[in-house]
């Protein structure tokens, strides 16, 4: 065996800072020892830019366990924190602060020791170890030492990869009609004989079955819409009766989610339907957008030189991990979320497709790559399951024609307003149409190896085709009038180049002109009406060099068919792909163009009553990111009804909050369903006794706008909870205010408090720590008021700093005077609050508060709440002794339910 480590340890949390020495010495420090002690000595710690963060010291550097973990276990799941970590390596978990830094010794001796043997994921670590050694990487000659040179030359990680195999188009569904006592059978096995299906379950099942049957008549779907309570179990009351449509009709069911945790957890469920683990694989399936996947063709550039410093070494770990990765999801799927953000501004979205560039067949791993794997699998899948985006996305701009989703089930159907809402937007910015210029001429500068512009793509059919070949060349030309890199400093010195960032900078002065909520260094946007001079003057030449480049593009689109159509001898499989790929591109860039030009045009004009138009300057802390114009429809859901709902067969669109407070007509209206005709309603309340096991309190004795008073309140409701709270701001800026002022008096009692935009921790690896420690609580924004699923002995308390009321944005403004003014206001908050109690009590067992610091809520949005549930106005002291004596029993079971997570492990 190998000698330990010869480095100490560091651990440093809102509470202290302390060092372990590799003789077990454990001693407390100052910031200034602790950051003077790194920076002479390499130290062993966990989440370097999280311990540099905590210590003032933002370039802090060392041997992180998390990356060690990357390579050891890749695509293994490890909750980034002392406790997360012994639970994914059998160890017992420190019992205090000041216990977790000899404990980090002990896992780097655990990662060593597994590397001098034999494990799971020994392939390829020898060839991994060597080129991160290159690299100068802080663990390698620790782990050089451990990880033997295998007797035969280890395969590269592109030839590991399987291939994916081509198959023939499946055959239309065949009509089936699903019974109601076949849904419920199918769904008690699916629960198990033992469990208990509640009533609620079953009729949901069978009310799912009726939805399943052929439709009658074209463009109306036969459209369910199902709200289920939290507890229903309505996740198996809609998979049940779609398995069984899926089995008998020999056609796919698409379930569509708005986030990734229900994902996971859809995921999860497969083993219910498929018990054998290879059936499943093929039988469910995950898509998701292009952007979450990784590229293997970005990933050899970032191997062979592409990137440099501590991208390089990321690009190693990375791929390590797709060697073992189940499906190459880099987004919320088997890659540990924390690993992009070790790296700091060297993260992993280079790595993924996020521009478009692919060149299809031309790439020499498009028969592995991840992408057209998923693409294919889904095709002949039992059960797809997708987000809201992808599925809109795809029927808006009609690509996978044959996988068309003809059977839906929206899940989180509540947010397919909003899912319609960004996915039929319109945005003529600086980094759209860079984004653009980029894909038809390449990258600029010598930044990347390989120039894979749309002409570097095409270029063995433009030396055919006389006619492509003049399409190409106008049209690269032509994309020269658009912003290139540096546009933005352009801009901001006064000398921009081109129509086009001509155009933005006029749409920049008329913002900072006519806007007058500064908000505090964030964006600023301002209403597209009685605009004259110098943007008036901009827009007809923008417009005209978008017309420009369109022209050509047509061109080469028809140019494309027609060699499809007259193949020439050298067109094998793999260039047809090629060309098929580049004309389904240049279709729906055709369209964005289009949507440009009517928009650009739009300036100086009448407005459209379909549309909201206004000018934005996007800004972060103050620094401006992009300047654009932006289009929304006033009704999102009247395209997702055309391009989505109508050509579906079946459609299901379900949530625990549908109608709210509501009738059905605002159900109707926020999903679309009022554009298609009859659509079938069903309901379900939830079988919790909320009035039992929870309460909403409103806190009446704050001074509004008071950070102090905000923060103080916060430290003290913590306190009383034991932790276990999620806080929830409207403002990222109290955000800050408050976890500035309160994680350190919290972290010295033993509580930990994380933040969403203070941490540098992505937010599912922010909610992963705190559903892991039932002493821990979490600040955040609207990213967390719904989608997330938290157990009642780790969130026991929701305290909102205030009523959600909406940001008095443009386009808010238009929807409010079209819906009804005050009352939309009320509508959109009352569904806020809603979601936000939602995550309270998520089992029989949850117990739970729910607490509003805002001495003016109005009685009537009250009715957000469950029927029943107690509703009480009093001041902060009574809330803190309400919270105390209320959650005490909750905070025990807690601890025991901790106990219980601890000994079975971390999933």
């Amino acid at each position: 065996m190998e000698p330990l480590p010869p480095y100490p340890a560091l651990y440093a949390t809102h509470a202290g800072i302390w060092i372990a020495s590799p003789g077990g010495n454990v001693r407390g420090v100052g910031r200034g020892e602790a950051i003077a002690l790194a920076a002479e000595t390499p130290m062993i710690m966990l989440n370097a830019p999280l311990v540099g963060q905590r210590l003032g010291y933002p370039d802090l550097s060392g041997l992180d366990l998390l990356e060690l973990f990357a390579f050891v276990f890749p695509a293994r799941f490890a909750v980034p924190t002392p406790r997360g970590l012994a639970h994914a390596l059998d160890l017992a978990v420190p019992e205090r602060d000041a216990d977790a830094a000899p404990f980090l010794l002990r896992v780097a001796e655990v990662l060593l020791d597994t590397m001098t043997e034999d494990w799971p994921e020994r392939e390829g670590a020898w060839a991994s170890a060597q080129s991160l050694s290159r690299l100068r990487w802080t663990w390698a000659p620790l782990v050089a030492q451990r990880v033997r040179r295998p007797e035969r030359d280890e395969r590269w990680l592109f030839s590991r990869l399987p291939d994916w195999e081509e198959q023939g188009a499946r055959p239309q569904p065949r009509p089936v009609r699903i019974g109601e006592d076949e849904a419920v059978d199918r769904l008690i096995r699916l629960v198990g004989s033992e469990a208990e299906i509640r009533q609620g379950q079953r009729d949901y099942a069978a009310a799912a079955a009726s939805a399943f049957a052929p439709r009658t008549t074209e463009g109306q779907p036969n459209l369910l819409l199902a709200e289920a309570g939290t507890g229903i179990g309505k996740t198996l009351g809609y998979l049940a009766p779609a398995s069984l449509w899926a089995e008998k009709a020999d056609g796919a069911v698409w379930i569509s989610t708005f986030t990734k945790a229900l994902q996971r957890q859809l995921d999860r469920e497969g083993h219910r339907l498929f018990l054998d683990p290879e059936i499943r694989k093929r039988k469910i399936v995950i898509r998701k957008g292009r952007e979450n996947y990784l590229c293997l063709l970005n990933l050899e550039d970032a191997l062979q030189g592409g990137f440099a410093g501590r991208a390089a070494i990321l690009a190693q770990l990375v791929a390590r991990w797709a060697t073992y990765s189940k499906d190459g999801d880099m987004v919320g799927g088997d890659m540990p979320g924390w690993l992009p953000t070790l790296f700091r501004r060297a993260g992993s979205t280079a790595l993924t497709d996020r521009r478009g560039e692919c060149v299809y067949a031309g790439c020499p791993h498009y028969r592995k790559c991840f992408i057209e794997r998923s693409a294919r699998a889904s095709a002949d899948a039992d059960i797809v399951i997708a987000n809201h985006a992808l599925v809109m996305v795809n029927a808006a701009r009609g690509r996978d024609v044959a996988q068309a989703p003809t059977r839906v089930v929206f899940d989180e159907g509540h947010h397919l307003f909003d899912a319609a809402d960004s996915t039929f937007a319109t945005i003529l910015s600086g980094q759209e149409t860079i984004e653009l210029r980029r894909w038809l001429t390449g990258p600029e500068g010598k930044a990347r190896g390989r120039r894979r512009g749309l002409a570097a793509r095409l270029m063995d059919v433009a030396s055919y085709d006389e006619g492509g070949a003049a399409a190409l060349e106008a049209a690269v030309q032509a994309a020269t009038a658009l912003p290139g890199d540096g546009w933005l400093q352009r801009i901001a010195e006064g000398l921009p180049f081109g129509p086009l960032e001509k155009l933005l900078s006029a749409v920049r002065s008329s913002v900072y002109a006519r806007a007058t909520a500064q908000d505090a260094g964030y964006g600023i946007e301002t209403e597209m009406a009685e605009l004259d001079g110098a943007i008036v003057d901009a827009a007809a030449p923008a417009v005209t060099a978008l017309e420009q480049l369109m022209r050509p593009l047509t061109a080469l689109a028809k140019r494309l068919e027609a060699v499809l159509e007259d193949a020439p001898d050298w067109l094998d499989g793999q260039a047809r792909a090629r060309i098929e790929g580049a004309i389904a591109g240049l279709g729906w860039r055709s369209q964005l163009l289009s949507s440009w030009i009517s928009l650009a045009a739009r300036i100086g004009g009448p407005s459209d009553p379909d549309f909201v138009d206004w000018l934005a300057v996007e800004r972060i802390d103050g620094r401006e990111y992009d300047i654009g114009l932006h289009r929304r429809w006033l009704d999102p859901t009247r395209p997702l009804a055309e391009t989505v709902l109508k050509p579906a067969h079946n459609v299901i669109v379900t949530s625990a909050t549908l109608r709210g407070a509501e009738d059905w007509s605002g159900a109707e209206a926020r999903t679309g369903a009022c554009h298609i005709g009859a659509a079938t309603h069903f309901s379900a309340a939830s079988p919790f006794d909320y009035q039992a096991n929870s309460e909403v309190v409103i806190v009446t004795d704050l001074k509004r706008g008071d950070v102090a008073q905000l923060a103080g309140a916060y430290a003290r409701l913590i306190d009383a909870a034991g932790g276990g709270t999620l806080g929830l701001f409207t403002a990222i800026q109290r955000l800050k205010a408050v976890h500035a002022r309160i994680a350190d008096r919290l972290a010295r009692a033993g509580l930990p408090l994380y933040a969403q935009h203070v941490d540098p921790i992505d937010t599912g690896t922010l909610v992963d720590i705190f559903r892991d420690d039932p002493r821990a609580s979490l600040l955040g924004t609207d990213a967390l008021r719904d989608g997330v699923d938290v157990p009642g002995h780790s969130l026991r308390l929701v305290v909102m700093e205030g009523v959600p009321w909406p940001r008095p944005t443009v386009l808010h403004a238009a929807r409010r005077a079209a819906g009804g003014g005050s009352a939309y206001d009320d509508r959109v908050v009352r569904a806020r609050l809603a979601q936000a109690f939602g995550r309270l009590i998520r089992s029989k067992q949850d117990r739970g508060m729910f607490l509003l610091l805002s001495a003016a809520t109005p009685s009537r949005l009250l009715s957000a709440f469950p029927a029943g549930v107690a509703i009480n106005r009093m001041g902060l002291d009574e809330a803190i002794d309400r919270v105390r004596s209320r959650l005490s029993t909750a905070t025990s079971f807690g601890h025991q339910a901790a106990e219980r997570i601890a000994t079975q492990g971390t999933q």
